[in-house]
């Protein structure tokens, strides 16, 4: 059977520590937490859980800090979790089960990683994350942010979840603050850098220069492909932002260029020719999504509704502007068993009803 070591890396989380850490003592075999700098009571909650607790000084490099917390690890297998994650216990069990099954020549285990959710709780965004990591193999954190490690050797994807809830706002200037200063240090930014720069310059409404880095990903040879595509849709919502129509809509189309269309691109479509008031050709790419492959693998970010609630209760929309009311009640009744509580499709439905009054 392996052994997992949970490392963290943690600094003023004493409102999600010990719920985080509750979660992880039910299968870790060790726990490892570095502090980059609490003044709260982050430090006396993770002793209550490890013995293991160290001090890091932070110096504005999230890989510097998860490779220190790594170092401290003496298990098989490192597992990286933030403060704010939580594993239900359904994933629990499968953790624990996947301890006494996991194949010997597997060096990297992928899970799936929940950060976005409805208002019923439903996960509404998700991507694979590399997980649990062979220690012996002696991968390490690039990055200063957006941290990642490449794979080294066989990859294992699995379908456990991991869930990101925050209950409060963090420094929402700390992430761009690291990559400027690592700009003005002269570092240049490597392809994968530069798409999460740019997100984060969108992030902070600065959509020019947001364009500007977008652009230089999609001309990059060495950027990985779902981060272009990604980019495309960044690139559509800056351009949007800035009032402008044509290259949004370029944007979106220029994803085509690296690979086969994805359900996300075609309702960001579909979206576009609707605000055009061109419902037909909205329902050409409403009905594209419905007909796109999801696959989670592909480590790209997913939306999960864009492979079909989205394009369904779209779909009831254009063809009730297309007069086809039929079709328009098909699509909302699909959506609805989908999303029986969604308030879209309840409103929808109420309406309908009321036409056979």
């Amino acid at each position: 059977m392996m052994t997992i070591s949970v490392c963290m890396i943690v600094k003023n989380e004493e409102d999600v520590l010990a719920r985080c850490l509750t979660c992880a003592s039910k299968f870790a075999d060790e726990i490892v937490i570095v502090d980059t700098g609490s003044d709260d009571s982050s430090k006396e909650i993770a002793k209550q859980f490890t013995d293991k607790v160290y001090d890091f000084e932070w110096i504005e490099d999230f890989s510097a800090a998860r490779n220190y917390s790594f170092s401290q690890a003496t298990q098989d297998f490192c597992m990286w979790l933030d403060a704010d994650d939580i594993i239900e216990d359904s994933e629990i069990e499968k953790i624990i089960a996947l301890k006494e099954t996991l194949p010997t020549d597997v060096n990297v285990v992928y899970m799936k990683y929940n950060t976005g959710f409805d208002e019923k709780g439903n996960v509404s965004f998700s991507f694979y994350r590399e997980r649990l990591i062979r220690r012996s193999c002696g991968m390490i954190w690039r990055g200063a942010v957006h941290e990642a490690i490449s794979s080294i050797g066989k990859r294992l994807y699995t379908e456990i979840a991991i869930s990101h809830r925050k209950l409060k706002s963090r420094d929402n200037t700390r992430n761009l603050r690291i990559y400027e200063s690592e700009i003005s240090k002269g570092h240049p930014l490597c392809a994968r850098d530069k798409f999460y720069y740019a997100r984060e310059l969108t992030y902070h409404n600065r959509y020019k220069e947001a364009t500007q880095v977008l652009e230089e990903v999609l001309d990059d040879p060495t950027a990985w492909i779902e981060n272009q595509i990604e980019a495309c849709r960044s690139l559509y919502i800056s351009y949007l932002k800035l009032n402008n129509r044509k290259k949004a809509l370029y944007s979106l189309l220029n994803s085509f260029e690296f690979d086969r269309p994805r359900a996300e691109i075609c309702c960001d479509l579909g979206s576009y020719f609707i605000e055009e008031k061109k419902y037909d050709t909205a329902v050409f790419w409403y009905e594209t999504a419905l007909s796109c492959e999801r696959n989670d693998q592909s480590g790209a970010f997913i939306l999960p509704d864009c492979y079909d609630f989205q394009p369904h209760l779209q779909l009831c929309v254009c063809y009730y502007r297309l007069n086809n009311i039929e079709k328009s009640i098909y699509h909302n009744e699909q959506a609805g068993k989908l999303k029986p509580e969604s308030q879209s499709y309840l409103h929808n439905k109420a309406f309908f009803d009321s036409l056979k009054h």
